[in-house]
C-alpha cells in the first residue's frame, strides 16, 4: 500500500503562525507535520458523547466542530487564526468502536473486526477566529481484516499498541500486519486524511481573504 503522505509534503496552504491543531493526539501531530505546516497545539476539552439518535457521521462531523469552534472562541486567540479540529471513529453495522477500556476488551474488540470490513471515519472542521465561519467534512475509508487466531490477537494486545486506539489496533504500528487492503485514504484510518485536510486548508485561506469589493469575507 502507497504512504498516505508522499504527495503532501510542504503545500504550506496558510501562513507561519495562523493555524491551531485542537487536538492533544500524537498521530495528527504527526502526520499534520508532514504538510510542511507549522501549527500551534492546543486541546480541545468538550463533551465528546453521541446524542440520541446521531448516527456516527453526523456525530464525527460535530465532534470536529466543537473542537475547533472552542479553540477559536478562547479569549487569547487573535484575528486571521485559523482552528483545525477533527474526530475519527471506527464503525462496524453502523455502531461506532471507540477505545479499550482494557486489553480484554481490546482482544474482543480485535475478534469483532478480524475477518470483516469496517469503516473508518474522520471529520475535520477549520475555524476561522476572525469570522467565527467554518469549514467541515467528512472522510470515510474502507478497511478489510484478515481472519486472526485468537493468540494472534491477545499477542498483539499484550505490546499495549491497542489500547488508546479506536478499534483497538495502529495501522501506523503492528495493527497493520491484520489489514489486508485499505479503500480510500490511509492517513484517515491513522486519524487525519490529509488529501482533505489541506484541500480544506486552502479553502479557508482563500475564501478568506478579504476582496476588493467585501471587507469581511465568510469561509
Amino acid at each position: 500500500m502507497n504512504s498516505p503522505t508522499d504527495t503532501w509534503i510542504n503545500p504550506s496552504p496558510l501562513a507561519p503562525g495562523t493555524l491551531i491543531l485542537a487536538s492533544a493526539s500524537p498521530r495528527r501531530r504527526e502526520l499534520l507535520s508532514q504538510l510542511g505546516l507549522e501549527f500551534e497545539i492546543r486541546p480541545a476539552n468538550i463533551d465528546e458523547s453521541p446524542q440520541v439518535g446521531e448516527v456516527p457521521f453526523d456525530l464525527v462531523r460535530r465532534l470536529a466542530l466543537e473542537k475547533a469552534t472552542a479553540i477559536a472562541q478562547e479569549d487569547q486567540i487573535g484575528d486571521r487564526r485559523f482552528v483545525l479540529g477533527s474526530d475519527t471513529l471506527v464503525v462496524l453495522d453502523n455502531e461506532p468502536i471507540g477505545k479499550p477500556a482494557d486489553e480484554s476488551e481490546a482482544v474482543r474488540m480485535l475478534q469483532r473486526l478480524t475477518g470483516r470490513t469496517h469503516t473508518v471515519m474522520t471529520g475535520i472542521a477549520v475555524v476561522d477566529a476572525h469570522t467565527g465561519s467554518m469549514l467541515a467534512e467528512v472522510v470515510e475509508s474502507s478497511v478489510e481484516m484478515r481472519t486472526a487466531p485468537l493468540e494472534e490477537l491477545q499477542a498483539y494486545v499484550a505490546t499495549g499498541e491497542s489500547l488508546d486506539k479506536a478499534g483497538a489496533y495502529a495501522l501506523q504500528g503492528g495493527g497493520r500486519r491484520f489489514v489486508n487492503q485499505v479503500r480510500g485514504s490511509e492517513s484517515n484510518v491513522i486519524g487525519l486524511p490529509l488529501e482533505e485536510t489541506r484541500t480544506l486548508l486552502h479553502l479557508a485561506r482563500g475564501l478568506s481573504e478579504p476582496k476588493e469589493s467585501d471587507s469581511e469575507s465568510q469561509i
